[in-house]
C-alpha cells in the first residue's frame, strides 16, 4: 500500500499528488514513469513521475481526471493508499551533453516536461522553457517551471495569459536565433508531431516523451507499440522518449483513440452508480 502524503489541486481538472514509495523515489529519474492501481478491481494505468525527493521517499503524480481511473484517483485524499504503484518503469532521458535546450509542455505534459527541465538546470544547461495552454485558468506549474529554467514563455490558445499562439509559434522564432542543440516536446500528439516537423529543417537533436496505450508496463502485451524509422518499439520499455523525427505520429494517434467509446461508457456508468 502506498500512501498519499500531499495533494494539490492544479487546476479544475489536474491534481497533483505526493505519495510515500522510497524505494521508487531511490532510483526514480527524468522521463520514467509507473503503473498505478487503486485498489483490486481497478485498471492498471501509467502515469509518468512529475517529481522525486530521494531523502524524503517520496514521489509526485500529475493525474488528469479524464477517464474512469483518473477521476476515480482524484477522489483520494492525504491519508488514503493506492494499493499499487509500480516502477520506476521506462528508460531515462537521454539527455547528452546539450548546452542550450529547449524544453516544451503542452497542458498537463508540462507535468512530465517539469523533471527534464530541472534535471538540465542542475546539469547547468541553459534550458529555456515554452509551456502552452488552451487559457489562463489551466496553466499549471509556472513557479515550478520558472525555477528551473533561464527563460519562460507561456502561450495561449485564446491570448487569456502570455502569448497568443502557439508553441511552434515561439519554438520556431527561437530556433531562428540559433544556438540550441536539444529539443525535449511533452504533450498531446498532435503538438509533438508539429514541433518535430518545426525542428526538423534545423536539424536539432528532438525527443518526444510518447504515450500510447499501455497495460502492463513490461513489453509483455504489445498495447504500447509505436512506430519508429519503421520499426516497431514499445513506449513501456524501449521508450518512452524517441526521436521525434523517426515518430509516425498518424499511427499513433490512430492507435490512441481506439477506446474512447469504451471509456465514455465506464464513466457514464460511474456517474450513474454515484448519482
Amino acid at each position: 500500500m502506498f500512501k498519499i502524503v500531499d495533494k494539490k489541486a492544479l487546476n479544475s481538472a489536474v491534481t497533483s499528488l505526493t505519495i510515500d514509495a522510497p524505494f521508487i523515489a531511490k532510483k526514480a529519474k527524468a522521463g520514467q514513469f509507473v503503473i498505478v492501481r487503486i485498489d483490486e478491481k481497478g485498471e492498471r494505468i501509467p502515469l509518468t513521475v512529475s517529481d522525486f525527493d530521494k531523502d524524503a521517499g517520496t514521489l509526485t503524480i500529475v493525474v488528469q481526471a479524464v477517464g474512469f481511473t483518473t477521476k476515480k484517483l482524484v477522489k483520494l485524499n492525504v491519508g488514503d493508499c493506492i494499493l499499487d504503484v509500480v516502477g520506476p518503469l521506462g528508460m531515462p532521458t537521454e539527455f547528452g551533453t546539450p548546452k542550450k535546450a529547449i524544453i516544451i509542455g503542452g497542458g498537463v505534459g508540462c507535468a512530465i516536461a517539469y523533471p527534464q527541465a530541472k534535471t538540465l538546470h542542475n546539469m547547468g544547461v541553459d534550458v529555456t522553457v515554452i509551456a502552452g495552454f488552451r487559457s489562463k485558468d489551466i496553466v499549471i506549474l509556472e513557479e515550478e517551471m520558472k525555477a528551473v529554467s533561464n527563460n519562460l514563455y507561456i502561450t495561449t490558445d485564446d491570448g487569456s495569459y502570455g502569448e497568443k499562439g502557439l508553441v511552434t509559434d515561439v519554438l520556431k522564432r527561437l530556433l531562428d536565433n540559433g544556438g540550441y542543440d536539444l529539443v525535449i516536446a511533452i504533450g498531446p500528439v498532435i503538438m509533438m508531431k508539429f514541433v518535430a516537423l518545426t525542428t526538423k529543417p534545423y536539424s536539432v537533436k528532438t525527443i518526444v516523451s510518447l504515450n500510447p496505450i499501455m497495460i502492463d508496463g513490461t513489453g509483455m502485451c504489445g498495447g504500447c507499440r509505436v512506430k519508429v524509422g519503421g520499426e516497431t518499439k514499445f513506449a513501456c520499455v524501449d521508450g518512452p522518449d524517441f526521436d521525434g523525427h523517426l515518430v509516425d505520429f498518424d499511427e499513433l494517434m490512430r492507435r490512441n483513440s481506439l477506446f474512447r467509446e469504451e471509456e465514455a461508457h465506464a464513466c457514464r456508468l460511474e456517474e450513474k452508480n454515484n448519482g
